[in-house]
């Protein structure tokens, strides 16, 4: 006997363990082996993480694809693993250090440090990978693999495949060490990737002009009010300051003697080695070739003719700091400007022991001396109040401006100028693009292929070295005078070391590690066991599809083609899907700031696993991000729950499997439930094939609600309770078979409901040859018959728009109106005749009758090219109805009209955040789609008046 309720939180863990004993998720199973093979990669989540919504949704995808192609007989390896996260890791053991009063990671040391960053791997790193398994990942999770090996010996496989690409890459000269501009973080002390950088944006308050010579009641820049206000925020103001030209005398009042700039970052301009100015700027061009000095600093600066330099924007002219700004570092490389950097590692003014400041200070750099040790705003404050003590400030404004931000520290980051390791992505950009262009790899949706382009096409060197403890150390080595010696291992350094200086020679490892993107770069090909020849590499690689967010194809997807085709000489993955974000129910982006942060494990504490799955596939639309409510997954829980009830429906009334043989069913309603099985098996197979989530789960729904539940169900009733044991038999067998094929309809969807209701109607009838995890796919080839299609489809459709007619022309839910068939047809006739008790009882009609024209006041209503008319005469008012229709219809004209209206303003759509576009488009076409129902119902009462 079946539970009265299903209870997800009794059955899930007992079903988990099922999946467990019978290796239900292992990959080269024997039974397997004939089957082609399925290869997924999950995108490693970081070790650090718990499970959120965008990994909720990620990974029930990667589901629903590795549970049907595992149906359909593949033998399946959907890989798991999770990423070592450089910063989050170590920042998460640091803090704890603190925490517990522990020495700090530099009071311990490198190999205690990396000892306790382990352990609490071990201890605490795996919360992500429980929680997967609490949403029904059916990864091979025998195959678990870490991005940084099992315990980061040279030895371990992992650890061998990342020394390897580096070397052999080096030796290409694909990896090099320059000194380039990278984000730097001060909290970190490290480089950081741009995918780790936040834009945030800030404003100030402060403003400030510089006074008149002849101002009768001049008022002085408040220093004081300025640092206490910068000292809560020190972004946010832009600072105008005058650069006196060679050779003139500085005058303020005469802007012959000075050349103005605009800064948000006042510090950086002892740093400076140039003025840009756009060479068609008609008030400036005039000065490009001249020189101006340099304030506080004393150094001359040339004037130069760059187009970086807008003549709308500032003052028209900039001050390039080749050391400290992306676009400026571009603009020296233009013209071979000096990089002057002025900052050290913590971001505090570094003036003693610079030589680079050293060399092109001025002799009036004395002051600026003092500012050495500084932290960089703290030095703002300094720096514009000693150009104020210069009458070099011009005005000080509020300004609109994003900062880059670590988002781990929450610090500023800083342009800055250092030594470190990168990759020559551009050359490996070119089979990666390559391939795309050819369509050995397809993104789905297509027009991700322009963002993936775009990026390639404009590709700078990678960075790819992180000054931190925890990650893959570099496998470099430097000799006495600075050689470098990249290889394998210390032993093959030291060789390398020995040859070159003909004896041995004392060498010291980089002291850096690897960025996380390049561990992770190699991810489809390492876990297979390269750089071994494993039998698994042989066999899954390469993998078939790639399901990730639009966030990472530069990061991740764009380096496995680069890494995957260079190393296998082969693509990584034959299709990357790109899913959309999930969002708030109100379209806003899920941010802990805004408190609308859903939970992904709340959500399956409270309704289970399978609402929240099924939930995000039937949203997972094309190129549409998810608006998530909790609605929705209860709406959901809500379904399985009416899915158990029609099983126990089923039960109640025998409907046990037997050798049931489906095409010797003589029923035409079991008949046309068996073809609709079959219909929606073709329709969910054909989307999720073409990565139509939604589709296929919204036609799964369809089926078993209304199909089966609303339709079969009910029709079954009266046979089910009848006398004909033979029609009794039948419809039992035909029942329990349906529901057989809606188990693995929805099991990719909803596996834990699922799997329970095979286990239960197993218990009956024939033996179950296997776990439904593991039964094959359904296929039910000639099951349509469309004589049983025409019997039972037409009463549906009839009965659908008799009551569609009467919601929409609001006739009373418990009025008994008349139905008129409108035809002479004998085989109409007959058929009406033998349903008419059915179609009395399901649309509610007081009787039925045959006519060849309409009767007057009544609606009409189209069903398979024949007309069916409700007489409505006494049962509503008919011209009321008529102009309430009218009246609406006007009224959402009119809303549609307005929506179009901010739908078509540029300037609404420049400004409005996303979500209130997104709102207003979707509020677009619910009201065109009542529109159009109510003007079906007008059209109707049009011929009733």
């Amino acid at each position: 006997m079946m539970e009265k309720t299903f209870d997800p939180a009794a059955v899930e863990g007992r079903i988990a363990e099922l999946w467990e004993s019978e290796g239900a998720f292992r990959a080269g199973r024997p039974d397997r082996a004939q089957g082609a093979p399925y290869t997924i990669v999950i995108p490693p989540p970081n070790v650090t993480g718990s499970l959120h919504m965008g990994h909720a949704l990620n990974n029930t995808l990667q589901d629903v694809l590795c549970r049907f192609e595992r149906m359909r007989g593949r033998d399946v390896l959907w890989q798991p693993g999770t990423d070592h996260a450089g910063i989050a890791t170590q920042m998460v053991v640091e803090r704890q250090l603190a925490q517990r009063g522990e020495p700090s990671r530099r009071d311990m040391g490198r190999k205690a440090f990396l000892e306790r960053v382990w352990a609490w791997k071990e201890e605490s790193g795996g919360t992500i990978v429980g929680q997967l398994k609490r949403l029904g990942a059916s990864c091979d999770w025998s195959r678990e693999r870490f991005t940084m090996g099992t315990d980061g010996a040279p030895d371990d496989q992992m650890v061998r495949a990342v020394t390897k690409v580096f070397v052999e890459l080096h030796r290409k000269k694909r990896i090099y060490r320059a000194k380039r501009l990278v984000n730097w973080d001060p909290h970190f002390e490290s480089a950081i990737s741009d995918l780790e950088v936040l834009q945030v944006e800030k404003r100030g308050s402060f403003k400030w002009d510089r006074p008149a010579v002849d101002a009768e009641e001049p008022k002085p820049l408040d220093l004081a009010a300025l640092e206490k206000l910068l000292a809560k925020d020190a972004s946010g103001h832009l600072y105008y300051f005058d650069y006196p030209l060679e050779g003139a005398s500085y005058d303020a009042a005469n802007p012959d003697t000075f050349i103005r700039i605009a800064t948000t970052r006042p510090e950086t301009m002892l740093g400076d080695t140039a003025i840009a100015v756009h060479p068609e700027n008609e008030r400036l061009k005039h000065l490009i070739g001249r020189k101006a000095v340099l304030p506080l600093v004393g150094r001359l600066i040339p004037i130069v003719g760059d187009d970086y330099a807008d003549p709308e924007k500032g003052t028209g002219a900039v001050k390039i700091t080749p050391a400290h700004d992306f676009n400026d570092f571009e603009v020296g490389k233009r013209h071979t400007l000096a990089q002057v950097n002025i900052l050290d590692d913590k971001a505090r003014i570094l003036i003693e022991g610079n030589p680079d400041f050293a060399a092109m200070a001025g002799p009036d750099a004395g002051e600026v001396r003092a500012l050495h040790g500084l932290d960089r705003f703290a030095a703002r404050v300094r720096v514009v109040a000693l150009m104020a003590e210069r009458g070099l400030v011009a005005k000080i404004e509020p300004t609109t401006h994003t900062v880059p931000h670590g988002d781990r520290s929450n610090v500023v980051i800083e342009p800055y100028l250092t030594d470190q390791w990168y990759v020559d992505a551009k050359t490996l950009a070119e089979p990666a693009m390559e391939a795309v262009r050819t369509g050995k790899t397809q993104f789905v949706p297509e027009n991700w292929e322009k963002t993936y382009f775009q990026w390639l096409e404009n590709i700078e060197p990678w960075c790819i070295s992180r000054q931190l403890w925890w990650g893959h150390r570099i496998p470099a080595w430097y000799g006495p005078d600075g050689t470098v010696f990249v290889e394998h291992s210390e032993d093959e350094a030291n060789a390398a070391a020995a040859k070159h200086y003909g004896k041995a020679a004392a060498l010291t490892r980089d002291e850096d590690v690897l960025d996380t993107w390049f561990s992770s770069a190699l991810w489809p090909f390492s876990t297979l066991g390269w750089p071994d020849a494993t039998p698994e590499l042989a066999r899954y690689y390469p993998t078939n599809v790639l399901v990730t967010g639009f966030d990472i194809i530069f990061f991740w997807v764009a380096r496995m083609m680069m890494m995957g085709i260079h190393f296998m000489d082969e693509v990584p993955f034959s299709t990357v899907y790109i899913h959309a974000l999930v969002r708030d129910e109100k379209g806003a982006k899920m941010s802990k700031s805004k408190g609308n942060v859903i939970d992904p494990i709340d959500l399956v504490d409270r309704y289970g696993a399978d609402a929240l799955r099924f939930t995000l596939a039937a949203m997972a639309a094309q190129g549409r991000d998810i608006k998530l409510s909790t609605q929705r997954v209860e709406g959901y829980r809500n379904f399985a729950t009416k899915l158990w009830n029609a099983a126990r429906f089923a039960e109640m009334n025998g409907c046990v499997r037997t050798d049931f043989d489906p095409k010797s069913a003589k029923l035409p309603l079991n008949r046309w439930a068996l073809g609709e099985l079959a219909k929606a098996v073709d329709e969910v197979t054909a989307a999720i094939e073409a990565y139509r989530f939604n589709d296929a789960a919204n036609a799964a729904y369809r089926f078993v609600w209304n199909v089966f539940c609303d339709w079969y169900l009910e029709l079954a009733k009266p046979v089910l309770t009848g006398e004909d044991e033979v029609a009794k038999a039948e419809t039992r067998a035909s029942v329990a078979f349906v529901l057989d094929g809606i188990a693995k309809l929805l099991h990719p969807f909803m596996p834990y409901v699922t799997e329970e209701l095979w286990a239960v109607k197993g218990a009956e009838g024939p033996k179950r040859e296997t776990i439904l995890a593991l039964a094959d796919w359904p296929k039910y080839e000639g099951f349509v018959d469309p004589s049983a299609e025409a019997e039972i489809g037409r009463l549906v459709d009839l009965v659908s728009e008799i009551r569609s007619a009467r919601s929409e022309t609001n006739v009373p839910a418990g009025a008994q109106i008349p139905l008129v068939l409108v035809t002479s047809d004998a085989e109409t006739k007959a058929w009406a005749g033998r349903w008419n008790d059915t179609l009395k009882r399901l649309a509610r009609l007081s009787d039925i009758s045959f006519a060849s024209t309409p009767p007057a006041q009544s609606i009409q209503i189209v069903v398979r090219g024949e007309v069916a008319a409700l007489p409505l005469e006494g049962v509503i008012d008919i011209p009321a109805e008529h102009a309430r229709l009218a009246k609406e219809i006007e009224k959402l004209d009119g809303e549609m009209k307005k929506i179009e209206a901010k739908l078509g303003n540029a300037d609404f759509m420049a400004r409005a955040p996303e979500e209130v576009v997104e709102e207003q488009r979707e509020r677009l076409e619910e009201a065109s789609a009542r529109r159009e129902k109510l003007a079906e119902a007008f059209g109707r009462l049009g011929g009733a008046g």
